[in-house]
């Protein structure tokens, strides 16, 4: 019979072997967590290989997601479906084992990792949903949502700023079920950490309110298991299990060293770390009685079935409150749901006052929150210029525990990370505010979230020069250019009121990726347009003001810039000139569309196209074309007040006119040319 160090020893083999297959990867963490992970995925971890997606598993994130062969080894050994073949394909093209873990790639893997500390904020996102939704449906002894969130971390996740940001407000929240497994081996790649991570960890953690478990023996089974037994007592607070481990145990020359930590073994040491551990077994052979005793399936099956049982009692006991749980936990719309949406856009398009785009979001967020409570907002501090919180708003605290709108503090990264965490868990639809240039500090969740394809909403206010006094620091200039060159990444920069509402619809109805929302801070004039066309706003890009006939030139806008392109056309239009104006509130959008609805609304034998942006003018080239101009800031902006800047920075509806006309003389010139 196998003991428990046979049984770790399972992990650092397939782990070892496998990056030497690849020629790449990193052994030393996995060989280093081995015990680590048997303790807690053998006694503790609540989960049904043959159902990775059960409501009421533990969550397990490996955030330092370089270890990856860590997570596959355990996912093979326990009864996932991955076998031995996906092993051996180990960082190959289109293989169920990349080199990161990639959630929708691998089964079991619970989100994507690799960038240092954001699976640490996602697993502090994933215990808020458990605690949030343990507080809504849960019902006396009848708790249906009872689960922990596990995750390993290394010193580099630990270095990131954002495990600063994202463990302070785990500890404020209070979040019993968060426990996270350190793995403290003071190596990195560079070496010994020594030399650039000397704080004191421990108190570090106690200062976030954490309850902190230090110097555990991370290679000693027992001491694991009693460390995890008393995490799991504490119900008021996160815990901290720093756990001292070798990274690359066994290997005999290279464990201990950075040498391990990012590079194959070579066939010599991994020779003799078989001999070391007492392994006698060739490459990638697990030996039939080791299989056994990994073997989850029955007991995760029987965990799974436990809580159907409760589900049905619960279900007769509460109806409604089991069929809303399903309906979140399925992400499914409330029935009438549509009909919302519908009166929404309605109430927007008989708006006929000035408004700042985030104001109109604003009363989106007023009319939808009522109807749709998997809804839940928030903002890194910035709460009354986002205008992101509804008036009947219950915010998240340690002593409110079924809140519905989450006060981030100054912490962008963290609030976009966590935010994944709760998309990642299901049961909500998290949307986080801030201005749009300090989605920066954010940018690696926001592109994490991309690369997921989760349903995150960001409402990103101030959304140009027309911040104004603020300055060029506040400005954003080439942010919306940005965010745009994300793939999977949906970025609407509304004109008014209306637009906002079809920006909102397709955030919400986006089941595959995010939304960015580009607000403004300043009021836009209302827009007029014919009822004929207001569907067409939810493709993206439609005409929004048109002449008679084929149109000599088209002007193109988005956001405050389509109002002086309206006025500008207007002018030459005045002067006999045919102009198009065509709104694009959405490019990406608007680019999916098909060709023939694309070549609708700009028409390829019009290539005398003006495009206006308030900012770095990179995005509009491919629809400018060869013959086109773009009128948009190149350069830092300055403090002045935003009507001031708009004219200083040639954005007016002068400027509109006059560069048309530009563009028809020079037409004309070549025309009588040739």
């Amino acid at each position: 019979m196998p003991t428990r160090m046979d049984l770790a020893n399972a992990i650092r083999v397939l782990s070892m072997d496998a990056v030497q297959k690849a020629n790449s990867g990193h052994p030393g963490a996995p060989m280093g967590m081995a015990d680590m992970a048997t303790v807690l995925w053998l006694d503790f971890l609540n989960h049904n290989p043959a159902n990775p997606a059960w409501p009421d598993r533990d969550r397990f994130v490996l955030s330092n997601g370089h270890a990856s062969m860590l997570l596959y080894a355990l996912l093979h050994l326990s009864g996932y479906s991955l076998t031995i073949n996906d092993l051996l394909s180990f960082r190959q093209l289109h293989s169920k084992t990349p080199g990161h873990p990639e959630l929708g790639v691998t089964p079991g893997v619970e989100t994507t990792t690799g960038p240092l500390g954001q699976g640490l904020a996602n697993a502090v996102g994933m215990a808020l949903a458990e605690q949030l939704l343990a507080a809504r449906f849960n019902r006396g002894d009848l708790e249906i949502v009872n689960h922990y969130t596990y995750v390993f971390l290394g010193d580099g996740c630990l270095m990131e700023g954002i495990s600063h940001e994202a463990c302070s407000l785990a500890g404020t929240w209070r979040l019993g079920k968060l426990i996270a497994l350190y793995d403290d081996n003071a190596i990195s790649i560079d070496g010994p950490v020594a030399g650039w991570f000397t704080e004191d960890v421990p108190s570090r953690f106690r200062a976030y309110a954490w309850d902190v478990i230090k110097n555990v023996d991370g290679h000693d089974q027992k001491e694991i298991s009693r460390a995890i037994e008393r995490a799991r007592e504490v119900k008021d607070r996160p815990t901290l299990i720093c756990c001292k481990t070798v990274i690359g145990y066994g290997a005999p020359t290279l464990c201990g060293t950075e040498g391990c930590h990012g590079a194959p073994l070579g066939e010599e040491e991994i020779v003799a770390a078989r001999s070391n551990l007492g392994w006698e077994h060739p490459p990638f052979e697990i030996p039939e009685d080791i299989y056994s005793a990994w073997d989850t399936r029955r007991r995760g099956a029987e965990k799974e079935e436990e809580w159907k049982n409760r589900f049905q009692k619960y279900s007769r006991v509460h109806p409604l409150e089991a069929q809303e749980f399903e309906r979140r936990m399925n992400g499914r719309f409330p029935e009438n749901f549509d009909q919302t949406i519908s009166e929404l856009v309605i109430q927007a398009a008989k708006n006929k006052q000035s408004l700042a785009t985030r104001k109109a979001s604003y009363q989106v967020i007023e009319h939808i929150l009522p109807h749709l409570p998997e809804l839940i907002g928030g903002s890194a501090d910035l709460t009354g210029s986002n205008l992101t919180m509804w008036s009947g708003a219950s915010p998240v605290s340690k002593t409110e525990k079924n809140g519905d709108y989450i006060h981030y503090g100054v912490r962008e990264f963290a609030m976009a990370a966590i935010m994944n965490g709760l998309a990642l868990h299901g049961g909500f639809i998290p949307f986080g505010g801030t201005f749009l240039v300090f989605s920066d500090y954010s940018r690696n969740a926001l592109r994490m979230c991309a690369l997921m394809g989760l349903r995150c909403i960001h409402i990103l206010t101030h959304d140009s020069i027309g911040v104004g006094e603020d300055g060029p620091t506040h400005q954003p200039i080439e942010h919306a250019a940005s965010l745009r060159l994300i793939p999977n990444m949906s970025v609407w920069r509304p004109c008014d009121a209306l637009e906002t509402s079809f920006a909102w619809k397709a955030a919400l109805t986006r089941t595959k990726g995010p939304t960015a929302l580009l607000l403004s801070r300043q009021k836009l004039d209302i827009v007029e347009r014919s009822s004929d066309n207001l569907e067409q706003i939810g493709k993206g890009g439609y005409i929004l003001y048109d002449c008679r006939g084929t149109p000599e030139a088209i002007v193109m806008a988005s956001g405050s810039e389509v109002g002086p392109a309206v006025k500008g056309a207007e002018k030459l239009i005045s002067r006999g000139h045919r102009i198009r104006v065509v709104s694009i509130p959405s490019l990406d959008t608007f680019l999916a569309q098909d060709k023939k609805y694309r070549d609708l609304v700009l028409p390829p034998e019009v290539d005398l196209r003006l495009a206006v942006e308030a900012g770095t003018g990179s995005s509009w080239y491919p629809l400018a074309g060869a013959g086109g101009k773009i009128l948009s800031i190149e350069r830092f902006g300055e403090s002045a007040p935003g009507e001031i800047l708009f004219d200083y920075f040639n954005l007016t509806a002068s400027a509109v006119a006059e560069k048309l006309s530009e563009l028809l003389a020079l037409s004309g010139h070549k025309q009588r040319q040739n």
